[in-house]
């Protein structure tokens, strides 16, 4: 058995929060944020890096956001199905933020660090959106992000997520795809993939 490394000591005092958003358009300054997943990641007892606990949230889009139509057409949503649960961007993200402050504070950590694949796209959501909601206390670096795309990049040679969970050996149903949960525990697969894969080459710990 590896000894069980400490998340707050791998990844330089942050927790890895792996998060994903649809939307309705590409804006995060206009457009709604329809739905947003987390999935907080951890190490297990046998030193292998994987996910532990997933939180999620229908959101209402907020007052005068602009929807664009091949946006949904693109993930699926009607957002204004009452269906959907939905709740409001400071309600979502509160739940969301406090959920990772817990878990931050259990592991040691000093911030969360947010990781997406093309993670600058679903930061700059999850950013604006606090802004609007006017939360002071988010977890995340106001930053820095992991990119999964990115390392995949470097590990499989991919950079989309399907494929480079394919090349990873990770299931992935693509009539699933677009769902914030599925995508994100599906990248969350992934990262875990990478970081261990990493650590089996022999790449971690550094060798002083």
């Amino acid at each position: 058995m590896t000894e069980k490394p400490e998340i707050k000591d791998r990844f330089r005092g942050y927790l890895p929060v792996v998060i994903d958003v649809e939307t309705a358009g590409f804006n995060p300054k206009t457009d709604a944020l329809l739905e947003i997943a987390a999935v907080i990641v951890d190490f297990n007892d046998d030193g292998e890096l994987v996910p532990v606990a997933t939180h999620h949230a229908h959101i209402e889009p907020f007052e005068g956001s602009n929807i664009e139509q091949a946006a949904i057409d693109f993930n699926g949503i009607d957002p204004f199905n009452p269906l959907r649960g939905a709740v409001s961007e400071e309600e979502g993200l509160r739940v969301i933020f406090k959920a990772i402050r817990k878990a931050q504070k259990a592991a040691g950590c000093q911030r969360s660090v947010l990781v997406g694949h093309n993670a600058n796209f679903d930061h700059s959501f999850v950013m604006a959106a606090a802004e609007r909601a006017n939360l002071k206390r988010n977890p995340f670096h106001p930053f820095v992000s992991f990119d999964t795309a990115s390392m995949a990049a470097l590990t499989l040679g991919q950079t989309v997520l399907v494929k480079a969970c394919h090349a990873a050996g990770i299931a992935f149903d693509g009539k699933e795809a677009h769902s914030a949960v599925y995508d994100t525990e599906r990248t969350a697969e992934l990262f875990c993939w990478m970081v261990n894969r990493y650590q089996s080459l022999g790449g971690w710990p550094l060798k002083k």
